[in-house]
C-alpha cells in the first residue's frame, strides 16, 4: 500500500523516507503480529461517566446496532488530553441531537492496533516524566522532538504507513457514519479502513506533520495554527511545499464541552461574585496523564499553604489515576496528610464538585480515581467550581476558565499558553520557581487580573470562540 506515505497533499516523499516508513511498519508487524485476517465484532456498553454525556462505549462482543444519528468519536488513551477532547466532542454531539459512540483504539488488547498504540504511549509517558527529571534529556532530546521532530513531513510519512496496520480493527463498522477523531492515529486508521466522513480534530496550537491524516477534514482551534497548517509551515525545510487544499483545514474554535459552554455565563458570574466580595480564591491543580511535574506541584502547594491556612485560598488537587503522585506529594508536603480525599469514589466526588459550584468550600481537597474516565472528567466538573486552573499549557489551555500556566511538558505546548494569553483567558507561561510563586501572590492580592480574565471569557463566548466541538461534529455530520 503506502500510497499516503508516497505523496502528502501533493508533495512527493523521497524514496529514502518511503523505505524508512515501510521498515517501521515491518518492525511493528514483527513485534506486534498481523491481525489483518481477524474478524472483529462489537457491542455497545454503558459507562458510568460517559453515560452522563449520552455516550455508549464500543467494546468487543456482539450485537452493536448503529442508527443514522450515530457519531463515532475515535480516540486513544495517550495522556489525558485526547480523552478530554473526546468528551467535549461527545458532549456537543449529544447536545446537537446525535448519539455518540466512544471508539478507543487503545482498548482492544488482542488487536495489532492496540498493541502498537500502547507501546508508543508507554514510550511517550516515560519521555514526559524523564523530561521533568533530567534537564539534559529535556534540552537535547525531548524538547527538539516535540517541537521539531514531530513537525517533519517525513514523520507523517512513517505514521501513515504504520496506521495501515490499525485499519482492520475498524473494518466491520459502518463507513458512512460521521467519525470525529481526537488523535491522528484514529483518523488515519479510519481513512485506511474506508470511512468517508472523517474529521481529524487537531489538539495543538503548534503546526506539526504528526497531526496530518490525509483524506480527513482537519479542524483547528486557532487562526494562527490554521495558517501554519495550510502552508505546511516548516514541515520540510529543504523545499517549498504545496499547501493543504481548500477545505482540508478548517478553523472551528476551541473544543469545549457543551455543559461548560451552555452555563459559562452563570459560572463566570459566580467567579466574579467571589472576587468582588473577597471570598477565598479556589485553585484547581491538575496532574496530566503521564504523571509528570510532581516536584513543581509540591512547590505550588507550599506557596499556597499560608493562604489556605488563613482562609484566603482553597485548593483542589486532581492527581488523575496516579495514586503514587498523591503519595509522593504527601511526603513532600506533610500538610496534605490532613486533606479531604476522594479516592475511587466518583459518585461522592461528583456530588462534591456539583455542590461546590454554589456552596462554600475550604482547605485542600484531593481527587484520585483508578478509572480513567472518572480521573479525566472530575477536572471538568471541578472547573465549574474553581476560580483558577493551574495547568501546563496542554489541551486545558483552551478551556473557558482563568488559567495560571506552569512549565510545559514538550515544546509544542508552549503555543497553547501564548494563544490563551493573547485572547485574555490565561496567564503567560510562568517559569518554575519564583516566577510561578510570584504569579500566585499576584492572583491572590490583585483581583483586577482575574476580573479581566473573566471579562475576556465572556467576550470570547459572545464571539463563538468556545464553539469548536460543536463545529467539528457539524462538519463530520455534513
Amino acid at each position: 500500500m503506502l500510497e499516503k506515505s508516497r505523496e502528502i497533499f501533493g508533495n512527493p516523499m523521497s524514496e529514502k523516507d518511503v523505505k524508512k516508513a515501510e521498515k517501521t511498519k515491518e518492525k511493528f508487524l514483527k513485534k506486534y503480529g498481523d491481525d489483518s485476517k481477524a474478524d472483529y465484532r462489537f457491542a455497545l456498553k454503558d459507562n458510568p461517566v460517559l453515560s452522563a454525556l449520552g455516550t455508549k462505549e464500543l467494546v468487543s462482543g456482539e450485537g452493536a446496532v448503529f442508527s443514522d444519528k450515530t457519531v463515532f468519536v475515535g480516540n486513544i488513551r495517550m495522556g489525558f488530553g485526547h480523552y478530554r477532547i473526546s468528551m467535549a466532542m461527545a458532549s456537543c454531539a449529544r447536545a446537537l441531537g446525535y448519539e455518540p459512540v466512544w471508539v478507543d483504539l487503545n482498548s482492544f488488547q488482542d488487536s495489532t492496533c492496540t498493541k502498537i498504540i500502547s507501546g508508543q504511549n508507554n514510550l511517550y509517558s516515560m519521555g514526559s516524566r524523564l523530561s521533568q527529571k533530567s534537564r539534559l534529556f529535556n534540552k537535547l532530546y525531548w524538547e527538539p522532538l516535540n517541537s521539531e521532530g514531530f513537525r517533519k513531513l517525513s514523520y507523517n510519512c512513517a505514521d501513515q504507513a504504520s496506521a495501515e496496520l490499525m485499519a482492520n480493527l475498524l473494518k466491520n463498522l459502518p463507513k458512512d457514519l460521521p467519525y470525529v477523531a481526537t488523535h491522528v492515529w484514529p483518523a488515519q486508521a479510519a481513512i485506511h479502513a474506508g470511512f468517508t466522513r472523517v474529521v481529524n480534530a487537531i489538539p495543538d496550537n503548534w503546526p506539526m506533520a504528526l497531526h496530518l491524516a490525509q483524506g480527513a477534514a482537519h479542524t483547528i482551534q486557532t487562526y494562527s495554527a490554521w495558517l501554519g497548517y495550510k502552508a505546511l509551515r516548516g514541515m520540510d525545510k529543504s523545499r517549498s511545499l504545496k499547501p493543504m487544499p481548500e477545505g482540508d483545514i478548517v478553523y472551528t474554535g476551541h473544543y469545549v464541552d457543551h455543559e461548560l459552554v451552555a452555563d459559562l455565563e452563570d459560572d463566570t458570574a459566580r467567579r466574579v461574585d467571589r472576587l468582588q466580595n473577597g471570598k477565598a480564591k479556589r485553585y484547581l491543580l491538575t496532574v496530566g496523564g503521564a504523571g509528570a511535574q510532581q516536584a513543581l506541584f509540591a512547590s505550588i502547594i507550599q506557596a499556597l499553604l499560608p493562604e489556605i491556612k488563613v482562609g484566603k485560598a482553597v485548593l483542589f488537587i486532581n492527581v488523575g489515576d496516579h495514586k503514587n503522585v498523591w503519595e509522593g506529594l504527601k511526603k513532600a508536603v506533610p500538610a496534605l496528610g490532613s486533606a479531604q480525599v476522594f479516592l475511587n469514589d466518583y459518585n461522592r466526588a461528583r456530588a462534591y464538585a456539583e455542590d461546590a459550584r454554589t456552596g462554600e468550600v475550604k482547605g485542600i481537597v484531593g481527587f484520585c480515581h483508578e478509572d480513567i474516565f472518572a480521573a479525566v472528567y472530575i477536572t471538568n466538573l471541578l472547573m465549574r467550581a474553581s476560580d483558577v486552573l493551574v495547568t501546563k499549557p496542554s489541551e486545558l489551555a483552551f478551556y473557558p476558565i482563568p488559567k495560571l500556566f506552569i512549565q510545559h511538558v514538550g515544546g509544542h505546548e508552549v503555543w497553547g499558553a501564548i494563544h490563551s494569553a493573547e485572547v485574555g483567558d490565561g496567564s503567560y507561561e510562568a517559569a518554575p520557581g519564583r516566577e510561578t510563586t510570584d504569579m500566585i501572590r499576584l492572583l491572590q492580592r490583585e483581583p483586577e487580573i482575574l476580573l479581566k480574565m473573566n471579562d475576556c471569557i465572556l467576550k470570547n463566548k459572545a464571539a463563538g470562540l468556545y464553539n469548536g466541538a460543536y463545529e467539528a461534529v457539524r462538519l463530520a455530520a455534513k
